[in-house]
């Protein structure tokens, strides 16, 4: 935003601005840390103890999830100092899916989702993925439980 001149006023609306539910944003906004209107799906599982964090592959994976494929985000400025930039692509596009299929499970655990729609949202991100034709969902669904 600073480097593109974006302007996000909605986004730093923390109860002062010109909508008709800002007041509400004084109390549930983006900025505060433990606010639901957006959640940091690490800090919260590990109930804001930074030393209770678990990594999202190790969570992803137990929870018979792909997990990371061949590159973790220690790797990325290394792919992108060789030129990778498919490699990082790949891999941001997976470490997003796992994030979405953890928040998935969580949504069930806090009773938002239930067991069948948890299931039917897994099922459809399995579908739309094996009809995308790149090697590295693939290998992301070949390595889902």
């Amino acid at each position: 935003g600073l480097m593109h001149g974006v302007d996000a006023a909605r986004y730093w609306d923390m109860g002062e601005g010109d909508y008709r539910d800002s007041r509400d944003f004084k109390w549930n906004n983006y900025i505060s840390r433990y606010h639901q209107r957006h959640l940091d799906l690490m800090d919260l599982l590990a109930m804001y103890q930074g030393r209770a964090n678990a990594p999202l592959d190790e969570l992803a994976k137990l929870m018979g999830l792909p997990g990371k494929l061949g590159m973790d985000g220690s790797a990325v400025w290394g792919a992108w100092l060789d030129g990778r930039i498919d490699d990082i692509r790949d891999y941001c596009e997976t470490d997003v899916v796992n994030t979405y299929l953890v928040f998935v499970r969580f949504q069930q655990m806090r009773g938002v989702m239930t067991a069948e729609e948890r299931k039917a949202e897994e099922s459809f991100v399995r579908e739309q993925l094996a009809a995308i034709d790149a090697s590295h969902w693939r290998e992301f669904i070949a390595a889902w439980g």
